[in-house]
């Protein structure tokens, strides 16, 4: 791993940047345990409106002291600076892409490209387990929930359902994807989750709270601290839908976010100017909404809501 500009600010913890091509450069943290341990990788700020993740890693980092840990830990607290700092949901804003939409990247690309192959090239060797933290972005309110990959190596999705149900969060939900951050490092071989909480531009301190129980209990279970708890209330979404906007137009959410769900309920819909219905959203199942979309203008493609089946 290539840190410049680093700087002990005392025994074992480090701070520094990783040097993107074209810039700029990524701030990474690192706290090096007492004793051998493994490497917990975490990361925030990939979409750079969603704060929680942004303040938690702050807070971690100032907590965590090498005497506490075995192993490694390495914090990129901010991976969408440019997104972060001039307030754009989801994506970089000088290319327009979304980072989580990127892996694998090419040898040579945009940005949020470049941003990409930096953490695959010197993150992911670093990395035997990863935790990506995210939120619902300005536009969408959301239930706290941890994502695993479905469809990485078995060893792999065992490693990391096992794994999320040491997080607080109350609902784990199977995925599919393979070309974000977290869903890339799972079909690298690396265990790896995304967990999601807080929403719409706010963060609250109960909420970094949560995430830094969360963390804690996850270092446990890898080893690296003590005893982990696991959450025997958390539950699996066996089936998941997320309903998309077919055309642009005003949307209007019925529903919020945890609220449980009858087959055929209206769960939103999409109108234009003058008050004609366009688009309109049913539950194809009996289940729970997990997020939703806040804004009033959508566009073709646009998330929506998304619901599952609660196990």
């Amino acid at each position: 791993m290539q840190i410049i500009d680093k700087k002990e600010l005392e025994n074992g913890r480090f701070t520094g940047t990783l040097p993107v091509r074209g810039g700029p450069d990524l701030p990474v943290w690192m706290v090096c345990g007492a004793s051998d341990g493994p490497t917990l990788v975490l990361t925030a700020g990939v979409h750079g409106c969603e704060y929680v993740g942004i303040m938690t890693l702050r807070r971690l980092f100032a907590q965590l002291t090498p005497a506490q840990i075995r192993g490694r830990v390495i914090l990129l607290p901010l991976v969408n600076g440019e997104g972060f700092y001039t307030g754009s949901k989801q994506v970089v804003p000088s290319d327009g892409k979304n980072i989580n939409r990127v892996f694998p990247p090419p040898e040579e690309g945009t940005p949020a490209q470049e941003i990409a192959r930096t953490v695959v090239e010197q993150i992911y060797p670093e990395a035997d387990f990863l935790l990506d933290l995210h939120g619902g972005d300005v536009n969408e309110a959301m239930t706290p929930l941890v994502f695993y990959p479905a469809t990485a190596a078995p060893d792999v999705t065992a490693r990391a359902c096992e794994a999320a149900q040491h997080l607080e969060v109350m609902y784990r939900i199977p995925s599919t994807a393979k070309n974000g951050l977290y869903s890339y490092a799972a079909q690298c071989g690396i265990p790896a989750l995304l967990m999601e909480v807080g929403g719409m531009g706010l963060w609250s301190e109960e909420q970094v709270a949560l995430e830094l129980r969360s963390i804690h209990s996850l270092m446990g279970y890898l080893g690296m601290g003590p005893a982990p708890a696991k959450n025997s209330r958390q539950r699996e979404a066996m089936e998941m839908c997320y309903a998309e906007a077919d055309t642009s137009g005003l949307w209007f959410p019925a529903v919020q976010p945890e609220q449980p769900i009858t087959a055929g309920q209206t769960l939103g819909r999409i109108e234009d100017l003058e008050g004609c219905v366009l688009q309109t959203v049913h539950a194809r199942w009996d289940g729970m909404v997990l997020y939703h979309t806040v804004s009033l203008g959508v566009t073709t493609g646009d998330a929506l809501v998304a619901f599952g089946k609660i196990e």
